[in-house]
């Protein structure tokens, strides 16, 4: 039965998927920062908090977003496709970017962004926490969305809408895992 295999690939891509330096760097980061600001643990883990539910969001906001236009079109291994094409393409990117350090082309956060972070992590704040998880998330997905397409794409070819929605979840769930993690600790 092909379903039983459903599970345990969407586990392990999130697994995969949610090993993210950028996520990571800007958590411990920002952790620092405030410890040096001399915030409690409390504060800190509540603003980690929102970090962290700033990226599950927007994840699961593209995620959603994705698979309702795949539902709408109904195109059989359309994601599969594009997926499988991002994959190389990304890949020949950071070979090209190894290789050829000067590549225009990089796999990042934008130089243009970092200010916008800066000035984020500076304020400190509940919104300010939950809209750099969000500026995060957006930015992080060219990056790290190859296992998340591949995902939506097995997601749209062999459920209903709305059992996908509880896989999406628990992809989500299982992505910003190593990033609570590290927070707890």
């Amino acid at each position: 039965n092909e379903g039983k295999w459903l599970l345990p690939l969407v586990v392990v891509s999130s697994l995969i998927d949610s090993i993210n330096p950028c996520a990571f760097s800007i958590l411990i980061l920002t952790i620092a920062f405030l410890f040096s600001l001399g915030r409690l643990r409390s504060s800190v883990l509540e603003l980690g908090s929102c970090y962290i539910l700033g990226i599950f969001l927007v994840y699961m906001l593209i995620g959603l977003g994705i698979l309702q236009v795949l539902h709408i079109f109904d195109t059989p291994h359309f994601m599969a496709k594009v997926g499988a094409s991002l994959l190389i393409a990304l890949g020949l990117i950071n070979l090209g970017n190894h290789f050829f350090p000067e590549f225009p082309v990089k796999l990042k956060i934008p130089h243009a962004a970092h200010n916008k972070i800066a000035g984020l992590m500076e304020k400190a704040s509940l919104p300010s926490a939950f809209g750099l998880g969000g500026l995060v998330g957006l930015c992080e997905f060219p990056c790290t969305g190859g296992p998340y397409l591949m995902v939506l794409g097995l997601l749209h070819d062999r459920t209903t809408f709305a059992a996908g929605l509880g896989y999406l979840f628990l992809y989500n769930v299982i992505f910003v895992l190593p990033l609570a993690i590290v927070l707890l600790i």
